[in-house]
């Protein structure tokens, strides 16, 4: 009985683990996205391509054992190259399709409208107060566009806002709250707010809605009273440890207490 070498075994071993890790793990997404309670994922993936990527592949795996091991075919028998084509065509075919996208991570999102919210509610804020009406605050959503997550495979339609007042620092818990929810919360005397948001940690892809942090830790953005010289950049007011005082954000003159 004639078997292949251990090259072209080693080959179609390693093709069949890369194809089931890589659309293995995107069928898995596309089924677990639409019952999870909430997705980090900026569209609901379709599992209709994984599928058939991996469906060839068992056919493939199928012609290797039954059309070539079985019956005793060496290194000639073309059944053999299955596995390794269809891993190059369905890795270039993915390749073609991200030409025409452009990648970013549903945490990258989240933290850009975070960004576009702090600057748009600093702009409002006076020398002795940062804005706090609902209203106002209200109109900035309708530039942050749609929230990077899903809910039970569902989009949804755009932020929203929750105005909270007497505020000692950024909200870290929020239970009950849904996801793509803006947390302005409001210190006393109108003399700061942090912005938080509910979605989910950077580290989880599914899971029940919670704060957004990155590495354990909340990140929030610091709005404050205007000041006479330029203000920071808004990427600049980026939080991911501690948040200061009520007082301490009262007293918040200069860009460095803005700092990371």
């Amino acid at each position: 009985m004639t078997l292949p070498s251990r090259k072209t075994l080693l080959g179609n071993l390693l093709s069949l683990a890369a194809l089931g890790w890589i659309y293995g793990g995107d069928l898995a997404d596309a089924v677990r996205a639409r019952s999870a309670d909430v997705s980090a994922l900026i569209e609901l993936p379709s599992p209709v391509r994984p599928a058939v990527v991996l469906g060839l592949a068992a056919l493939a795996v199928g012609v290797a054992l039954f059309g070539g091991l079985a019956r005793g075919r060496a290194d000639d028998f073309k059944g053999y190259r299955l596995l390794p084509i269809l891993l190059v065509g369905a890795l270039f075919f993915d390749l073609m399709l991200a030409e025409s996208r452009i990648p970013i991570e549903p945490t990258d999102a989240a933290s850009m409208a975070l960004q576009r919210f702090q600057k748009l509610a600093q702009e409002q804020s006076t020398q002795d107060a940062v804005v706090e009406d609902p209203r106002v605050l209200q109109t900035f959503l309708e530039q942050l566009g749609r929230p990077p997550y899903l809910v039970r495979g569902e989009q949804l339609p755009g932020y929203t806002l929750q105005v909270r007042k007497d505020c000692e620092g950024p909200v870290r818990e929020a239970p009950g709250v849904r996801p793509g929810t803006l947390l302005y919360c409001v210190a006393p005397e109108r003399k700061g707010a942090w912005v938080t948001l509910v979605g989910l940690a950077a580290e989880t892809r599914f899971g029940s809605a919670e704060v957004l942090s990155v590495g354990g830790q909340t990140r929030f953005l610091l709005v404050q009273p205007a000041l006479d010289e330029e203000p920071p950049e808004p990427g600049s007011a980026f939080r991911d440890a501690q948040a200061p005082s009520a007082d301490v954000a009262a007293d918040a003159g200069s860009t460095s207490s803005l700092q990371p």
